[in-house]
């Protein structure tokens, strides 16, 4: 629990408090995601402005509101101090181009977007802005066979999806590709989404991160920026990108630290680079970074293709997380370190996107509509894009999103465990992959009748010598 109990308290660099119109609750907005509030809540975070205390707080809520109960309050602020969405301390500098946290509904909402349907609404939107990259990372999980997505949207038609999207209920767009920065109309989609309302989060390798564009995504709205690594010294990472990258991303992360953007480091772990995890957490710590995320590889697009050559072994994962929990403690009030652990190493599945069409949808660069990145390997799934329909008919109605959106659609075991609610069945392209049926409980589940494929494929992840890496694109 932080040591700064009294505050004063201000919300951490890339955190907003918002209001969501189409659910009519205040929200807190995050680069890790959106969390709903009550109007209490609402109430004791709009006075978090780096000037007031725990006691100050506490003795303006018991003037405004009846019943207040200050031990639940403390515990409040304690617990989003914990997860890193507080801090103690005087506020911010004002970040460029103050905008209003409740637009108007833009005029290229369509109203029947905003009727009432019975699925819930989702919270974030993964905007693929394009699949062209310099980059020949072997762990990419973008597809393989990219002439399907040659054709992408355009200016006005981001717009139309961004529109619509926010119109459904979306609070937080990602806005990612490939390399969206090569998008020369990203600034004008990042102005166009905070003047939605929506957060915006750049998810970039950064090697077209120069100061003049970092100042004009600033002043569009820009939140938070999402810069990649490879590895933590220049000559391992320069050789899996394919090209030399390091000394970019370096740069590129001085550049959001002085824009005063929130600046998260993501690190892809594979058996190549996890051994570093050490070196890794320092590097982030040295660039100032607000988060970092280490994620194990999600076997993917290329990634899948060069799955023998990345998975890490059990002995590495043990060594990972032990160097990840003394950091942890090391870096509590400085930096939030997000752990991934390898799902082939795990007894029970993730809770894949919070179950299937739950709480996110991802919009290709063509403008095909899936319920997860991934989902557009599993045949007959019956993708539809937003050249052809509303937003909110394929969120809502479509098949490719009501196919596995609930329980009813699981077999055994998974119909009567009690976790189904926890882990949704586990993930349903992981399914196909290992099984070839994406209805099949998640072979990672060690009550799956296919998990054998999994433990099977643990053991293999010592081969020797070690198979050499496949770049994208070769």
């Amino acid at each position: 629990m932080t040591t700064a109990a009294e505050g004063p308290w201000r919300l951490r660099r890339g955190v907003r408090l918002g209001h969501d119109r189409v659910r009519s609750v205040p929200v807190l907005l995050h680069p890790d995601g959106v969390l709903v509030l009550g109007e209490t809540a609402a109430a004791v975070l709009a006075r978090c402005d780096g000037a007031t205390g725990t006691t100050a707080i506490l003795a303006t809520l018991e003037r405004e509101y009846a019943g207040v109960r200050p031990a639940e309050v403390r515990s409040f602020l304690a617990s989003l101090a914990d997860q890193h969405l507080l801090a103690a301390g005087p506020a911010l500098p004002a970040t460029p181009k103050p905008l209003p946290e409740t637009p108007e509904p833009h005029p290229e909402t369509p109203e029947r977007q905003t009727t009432d349907r019975t699925a819930a609404r989702p919270y974030g939107l993964l905007a693929e802005l394009t699949y062209r990259c310099p980059l020949r990372c072997a762990y990419c999980s973008n597809p393989v066979a990219l002439d399907a997505y040659a054709d992408e949207l355009s200016p006005a038609e981001w717009r139309r999806v961004l529109a619509e999207a926010r119109a459904l209920g979306v609070l937080q767009v990602h806005l990612s590709g490939g390399e969206p920065l090569l998008r020369r109309d990203l600034p004008a989609l990042v102005a166009h989404a905070r003047g939605l309302g929506l957060y915006t989060s750049l998810i970039t390798g950064g090697q077209a991160l120069s100061r003049a564009r970092l100042t004009e995504l600033a002043a569009a709205g820009l939140d938070h920026v999402q810069l990649s690594f490879q590895d933590a010294t220049a000559a391992p990472a320069d050789e899996l990108a394919g090209r030399p990258v390091h000394a970019r991303k370096l740069a590129a992360a001085a550049l959001v630290g002085a824009a005063g953007l929130a600046l998260t480091v993501n690190v892809v772990l594979h058996r190549r680079n996890i051994d570093r995890i050490p070196a890794l957490i320092d590097l982030a710590s040295e660039l100032g970074a607000d988060r970092l995320e280490l994620a194990n590889t999600q076997f993917y697009g290329w990634a899948l293709r060069n799955r023998a050559a990345l998975l890490p072994t059990a002995a590495q994962l043990a060594a990972a997380e032990a160097a990840v929990t003394a950091a942890r403690e090391r870096l509590a009030n400085r930096m939030q370190i997000v752990y991934v652990v390898s799902d082939y190493h795990e007894s029970w599945p993730k809770p894949c996107m919070n179950g299937w069409a739950g709480r996110q949808l991802t919009v290709a660069p063509n403008g095909d509509v899936l319920p997860c990145p991934a989902a557009a390997q599993i045949p007959g799934l019956g993708v539809l894009s937003v050249r052809d329909r509303p937003l909110a008919d394929i969120w809502f109605d479509s098949p490719a999103f009501t196919r596995f959106r609930g329980t009813d659609w699981m077999p055994e075991p998974c119909r009567s465990c009690e976790r189904k609610e926890l882990d949704h069945g586990g993930c349903r392209c992981q399914a196909f992959q290992l099984t070839g049926d994406a209805a099949a409980t998640d072979p990672v589940c060690r009550l799956s009748p296919h998990h054998a494929l999994v433990t099977g494929l643990v053991r293999g992840s010592e081969p020797d010598p070690t198979p050499p890496l496949v770049p994208r694109g070769a």
